[in-house]
């Protein structure tokens, strides 16, 4: 065989190759693009695809509440929030179909691998795989805190360019969103919250840096033990720890307001003691509904409600041992009937990694199951929003 033709088949034989490596690359490289969204959809579920109908009379009423949700995650998914999807819980246009006035968007930072209701212990990090996958920025790989500000800087985003959206701030945010949604019932506002004080990487001043990007609630705890305090599903399951005291101090001296929710018995029993505003419980069950380690005790309730907070009841089962509208409001008559109708709200848990019984546009679902409990119109506006407003109005800093 002479050499052209030898180096001719080499040629085709190498272009062949290439062209191989080539679809391979492109071939992966869409699977890694989907992976987040597949990622999303697994760990997002609802038990009741949307649409949810419900009878005329309850739309009517669910349209006239000013509803507001204490806690979604929805800020730790490979989601554009402005685009309307048909996964995971919440986006601005579902939001705004549910009439959401005001969306508490909690950051999480660190989840444990193997995660369990109970003796979870630090060393391994979930989250870190997922930065990963989403292509979050290099920084954010190793640093708690800055997995806490890149989340947050995909809210202010958010609020920078839909005009249909705002973050607040303080009492003027506050002011002036009420005002205005009253002309554009559209208007939806956010306000940052943090899952866990790790985040603070056991340095005090930083509840400074997270101030000042946005975050105006503050959760001790999440799912293991950490610098500042026992989780309920800690090794120890611990009380405050001299910086958790310094943290409790610091965040109510900013008008923070401090979420006791997965905090153990102990932390929830002194921040009682040490604060000096209402404190809350974001999104929770309740042992007298659902008994298990997580849920609040009758104890609990009633020193929560006494500093004038408010529980956010979740969805999801191990919340209110059912998965659907009517286990919702079971909880929450519980607590009414332990307390009062102004110390409960909504705590969705939307879009942290659970499975919810619908996305929030099926929130007049919680509306119907409200009025069959034998609420009023008026209590179920208390229930469905303005016990959170009375609180941010509150502690909201000026």
């Amino acid at each position: 065989m002479s050499k052209r033709k030898r180096d001719s088949r080499w040629r085709k034989r190498r272009w062949s190759i290439l062209g191989v490596i080539g679809l391979a690359i492109i071939a992966v490289s869409l699977v890694f693009a989907q992976l987040p969204i597949l990622i999303d959809q697994r760990f997002n579920p609802v038990v009741q695809q949307p649409p949810y109908p419900v009878e005329d009379s309850v739309s009517q009423i669910h349209q006239g509440l000013w509803i507001a949700d204490f806690h979604a995650d929805s800020l730790l998914w490979h989601r554009d929030l402005s685009q309307k999807h048909r996964y995971g819980h919440v986006d601005l246009s579902r939001l705004q179909d549910a009439n959401v006035a005001l969306q508490v968007f909690t950051v999480v930072t660190k989840v444990p691998t193997n995660l369990k209701l109970e003796n979870n212990d630090h060393r391994s990090d979930d989250i870190w795989k997922l930065a990963l996958v989403q292509r979050w920025p290099l920084s954010t790989w190793n640093s708690l805190l800055q997995r806490a500000l890149y989340q947050a800087e995909q809210l202010h985003n958010l609020a920078e360019s839909q005009q249909q959206f705002r973050l607040l701030n303080n009492q003027a945010d506050l002011k002036s969103f009420l005002q205005d949604r009253k002309q554009q019932p559209q208007l939806t506002a956010g306000l940052l919250g943090l899952e866990g004080a790790h985040a603070l990487q056991g340095r005090l001043e930083n509840i400074d840096r997270l101030y000042d990007a946005g975050f105006r609630m503050l959760g001790l705890a999440h799912f293991f033990d950490t610098e500042v305090g026992g989780s309920a599903h800690g090794l120890q399951k611990g009380g405050l720890t001299r910086l958790g005291r310094q943290v409790v101090v610091k965040a109510q001296d900013q008008h923070m307001l401090l979420d006791l929710a997965h905090s153990s018995a102990q932390v929830i029993d002194e921040v009682v003691a040490l604060s000096n505003q209402p404190v809350v419980v974001s999104h929770t069950g309740v042992k007298g509904t659902c008994d298990n380690l997580r849920n609040l005790s009758d104890q609990q309730i009633k020193a929560i409600a006494k500093t004038g907070g408010v529980i956010g009841i979740g969805y999801w089962p191990t919340a209110i041992c059912g998965n659907d509208a009517s286990s919702i409001a079971h909880t929450i008559r519980y607590v009414v009937d332990l307390v009062g109708v102004d110390y409960v709200g909504l705590g969705s848990d939307f879009d942290g990694a659970v499975r919810s019984p619908f996305d929030v546009t099926g929130l007049p679902l919680i509306t119907k199951a409200l009025q069959e409990e034998g609420f009023t119109t008026g209590q179920i506006s208390q229930i469905m929003g303005l016990n959170l407003l009375r609180v941010l109005d509150l502690v909201l800093p000026e």
